[in-house]
């Protein structure tokens, strides 16, 4: 085993020697060619295959995309004569139907379905087992059938198992037929019939003679994603081409392979391997021979270059040391008195790098004045002592410049020679500049130490005072309240906490500047300090917020009355510039007392009690109470239970029907919302909508109705309830809302059946951009505009003909008294009146009675909600409530 790796070894060395290496390239570089070249003949060969198989498939693709369309435009002409006679019989459309069969088609057989239930069929000869059938309730042709209907387009299926037997490709034209106001109207569908076996026969597709095998994917036309319904599996597992048949709605995937399979070796592929075999021995064999003789001159000429590599590196060694640390060389024979420098010397002394010879007098004259004397003293005895020369000085150069010099030598004798001095100069004028900084640095931090002993007491004066007010701030505010509680729980007492908040100042600032607004803290701040008692601490903790921290003992008497009397005084008007400046104070007052006193808990419990003097009127104050806690306490249970319960979904959508004043139909419902609480059960809107806009969730409970809304609306559409239009509610902060349009769109609302009901409050008269341009493009998506409770807010007439919504609902407290008040009656006429004018419809709400009902319709109201025809209900109370028509047993 070792002979043969030795030999096996000898062998691969002498392929490899560098005289060689042309000859492998070169044999390496035409097996490459050889390779490559085999590789493109079986590629073209391979593209030669799929194109002949793709020239045969598309002649197929073409016959049956000829064959569907030719019989679905024949369908179409029946379907037009259909659109326009309404009350077609069976007489007339066997004689339509049979002048198609005269055609060149494959048509099999065409049904009429008014109503989606066959009642007419061509011929009826074998196909008596299609007439009745009801395609909304037939599992196999049911969604096809609905999709025609819903999509308003041609729905082709299949192939398909008919109930008359066979298969066969169905194609389903839905038929609208306009009414007399113009709306197209269902009628039902015209369904035609392609025999399989004809259309595969026709087009070519069983032809033995075609050379290649097929496979059909795409049932039902979904294209390549449908499932293969012609031809076996093994033709979409070998590679196939593929070409799609395109259709008018959809398309298949035609898939083909050659009847034998795909051929993987070109018939020329052996001569053309011979052939570069051939080529590769004639360039070879002349490259080896030429390699031997390359490789002896090669050795003799590397050795040589080894030798000169190596004088080389140590020569760029020093040259690297030399010029890395900016070094200047000189020596300098003692006995002639000779100098020699090189170029870096030159440069350091200002002097040019010509190589010229040098003197001691060259370097003398460089010298500055001043270390002259020295510096030849250092070089004299160097040479007086044959020891080190060490020394550092200064150069003057002829432009003016000083240089700081450190020079270092060595003296050393060499046999037969005169002794020489060796040595080096570096510019160490760096060093000293930085010496001499830190010197000046250091010298100019023991000035600023006694500077900063100084600012260090007004800097901790600024810390803990207002810059505006001079009143401590925030900060010293927290340090006192917590050396007072301190003291509270060490030896008793009570603290009691006043906080102040100034009205109208955001106006003030906004109006007259920031100057004003400066002004009047300041002028609060000295009202502050001058109606508090002399142990009473004030402090600004920020904006407009004071607070005044009481020590001593005081009754809550006390207390209110330093409060009103701050309160007071601070409406007193205040001159600033020669405008009369007017602002009022809310005070919240909080006390703790004893061991128990907790800061943060006092500043929160003011801060409560601020809140509730601004919710009540302001310009007054309140005291914290264990009421307004627990009040505190159950907003925020209910806050947390509404977003627990949009977690989980328990706002749902109750509807209250709408009804036309006149024929009492049922044209709309209102969705209402509706909180299914889990322990206390329905809750109305008005124990939850204040909370849940504070939390600014009523944008997604606005959101959850309209989806239960129009969930409703397509299923009682699919179940033929006719819901005509649902009205939903549409909070400020939705309107306000940048992804408002674009998540309408996804939705894709049905124009005229969804309206948006705005109270008038949030729109009208309003100059915000996004709130316009939403309502613009709400207007565009087909979704009306309502205004509810309309007379109960500050709405104009320019405002109604700036909007134009689409409708108007009077308020109920509006609608309730004109049974009774003949002048409520004529207001509500006048609103109709206007509506009218402008052509705005009018739905009145709160219709109580079927007296409301008889007045309302009089005096031309549009439409009818209340109480007296329905209460809001739930959506499967509503169906019934349509099925049983109960409004009209009311009415």
């Amino acid at each position: 085993m070792a002979a043969k790796g030795g030999k096996f070894g000898h062998w691969a060395a002498l392929i490899w020697r560098p005289g060689n290496i042309p000859a492998v390239i070169a044999l390496m570089v035409m097996l490459a060619a050889g390779a490559f070249a085999d590789y493109q003949n079986g590629v073209l060969f391979a593209q030669s295959q799929r194109a002949d198989v793709l020239a045969r498939l598309n002649v197929i693709r073409a016959r049956l995309e000829g064959n569907i369309n030719a019989n679905i435009q024949l369908v179409r002409g029946l379907v037009s004569v259909i659109s326009t006679e309404p009350d077609i019989e069976a007489p007339r459309f066997t004689a339509l139907a049979a002048n198609l069969f005269l055609q060149d088609s494959q048509l099999r057989s065409i049904a009429a379905a008014p109503g989606m239930v066959v009642t007419m069929v061509y011929p009826v000869a074998g196909n008596e087992r299609a007439l009745g059938l009801d395609y909304r309730t037939n599992p196999a042709q049911r969604d096809a059938a609905m999709r025609a209907k819903q999509h308003n387009q041609l729905v082709l299926a299949g192939p398909v198992k008919l109930v008359q037997g066979g298969e066969g490709f169905v194609g389903r034209f839905p038929v609208y037929q306009p009414d007399d106001f113009g709306r197209q109207h269902f009628w039902g569908l015209v369904s035609a019939v392609i025999d399989v076996d004809r259309l595969y026969s026709d087009s070519g597709v069983t032809d033995p003679g075609l050379g290649i095998v097929l496979a059909i994917s795409g049932r039902d036309v979904q294209g390549s994603k449908g499932s293969r319904f012609f031809g076996p599996g093994s033709v979409i597992s070998g590679d196939p081409v593929t070409a799609d048949v395109f259709l008018p709605a959809g398309s298949w995937q035609i898939s083909a392979i050659p009847t034998g399979g795909w051929q993987t070796t070109a018939p020329n592929a052996w001569l053309l391997r011979l052939a570069m075999l051939v080529a590769a021995a004639l360039v070879v064999v002349p490259l080896l021979v030429s390699g031997r003789l390359i490789a002896e001159r090669h050795i003799n000429i590397k050795q040589l270059r080894e030798r000169e590599q190596q004088l080389a590196r140590l020569s760029r060694r020093l040259e690297l040391a030399l010029d890395t640390s900016k070094v200047g060389v000189w020596e300098m024979d003692i006995a002639s008195g000779d100098l020699h420098w090189d170029d870096r010397m030159n440069e350091l002394y200002g002097l040019p790098t010509d190589g010229g010879s040098r003197s001691y007098h060259d370097w003398r004259n460089a010298l500055h004045p001043d270390d002259a004397d020295r510096a030849s003293l250092d070089f004299r005895k160097a040479l007086n002592s044959r020891g080190r020369y060490y020394s550092e000085y200064r150069l003057l150069l002829p432009d003016g410049q000083e240089r700081n010099i450190r020079a270092i030598g060595a003296i050393y004798e060499d046999p037969d020679a005169p002794p020489r001095i060796v040595g080096v100069n570096w510019d160490v004028s760096v060093d000293v500049a930085l010496n001499e900084d830190l010197r000046r640095a250091k010298s100019q931090a023991d000035a600023r130490n006694a500077e900063l002993e100084v600012a260090k007491a007004s800097i901790e004066y600024n810390a803990l005072h207002d810059s505006l007010t001079g009143l401590p701030n925030r900060r010293y505010l927290d340090q006192m309240l917590k050396q007072r509680a301190a003291h509270c729980r060490r030896e008793g007492g009570s603290i009691s906490l006043l906080h102040i908040d100034l009205d109208r100042f955001k106006q003030i600032n906004d109006t007259l500047g920031h100057a004003a607004g400066d002004a009047m803290l300041i002028h609060a701040s000295e009202v502050l300090k001058d109606k508090v008692r002399d142990d009473d601490f004030v402090a600004r903790i920020g904006g407009d917020e004071f607070v005044v921290v009481c020590t001593s003992k005081g009754r809550p008497r006390d207390l209110s009355t330093l409060a009103d009397r701050i309160i007071a005084t601070m409406r007193d008007p205040v001159a600033y510039q020669g405008h009369e400046c007017r602002f009022g104070v809310s005070v919240g007052i909080a006390t703790e007392a004893g061991t128990g006193v907790d800061p943060n808990r006092l500043l929160i419990n003011a801060d409560i009690a601020l809140y509730r003097a601004k919710s009540r009127g302001r310009n007054r104050h309140e005291f914290f109470s264990d009421a307004l806690q627990a009040e505190i306490v159950t907003t925020k249970k209910v806050a947390d239970d509404i977003l627990s319960g949009l977690e989980r979904n328990e706002f749902v959508a109750y509807y209250q029907p709408q009804f036309d004043a006149r024929t009492l139909d049922l044209i709309g419902v209102e969705a209402l919302v509706r909180w299914q609480h889990p322990s206390q059960g329905l809750l109305a809107p008005d124990r939850f909508l204040r909370i849940a806009e504070e939390l600014n969730v009523l944008a997604s409970i606005d959101r959850l109705v309209l989806d239960q809304a129009l969930a409703l609306q397509r299923r009682l559409n699919i179940d033929h309830k006719v819901l005509p239009r649902i009205s939903v509610n549409v909070s400020s902060r939705r309107l306000h809302d940048e992804t408002l349009i674009a998540n309408l769109r996804e939705l894709d609302i049905e124009p005229g059946t969804v309206a948006f009901e705005l109270v008038e409050s949030i729109y009208l008269d309003e100059s915000d951009e996004i709130v316009g341009w939403n309502i613009d493009q709400i207007k565009e998506l087909g979704i009306d505009i309502e205004i509810d409770d309309f007379g109960t807010g500050y709405a104009s007439i320019v405002s109604l003909l700036k909007l134009k919504p689409n409708r108007l609902k009077i308020d109920r407290q509006l609608v309730e008294p004109i049974v009774s008040s003949p002048s409520q009656r004529h207001l509500v006429e006048s609103i109709i009146e206007i509506g009218q004018s402008l052509g705005i419809g009018v739905v009145a709400e709160g219709v109580e009675s079927m007296e409301h009902a008889r007045i309302l319709g009089e005096i031309r109201c549009d439409i009818l909600q209340g109480y007296a025809f329905a209460r809001p209900m739930s959506a499967a109370d509503l169906e019934a409530f349509i099925l049983r028509d109960a409004w009209r047993k009311v009415s």
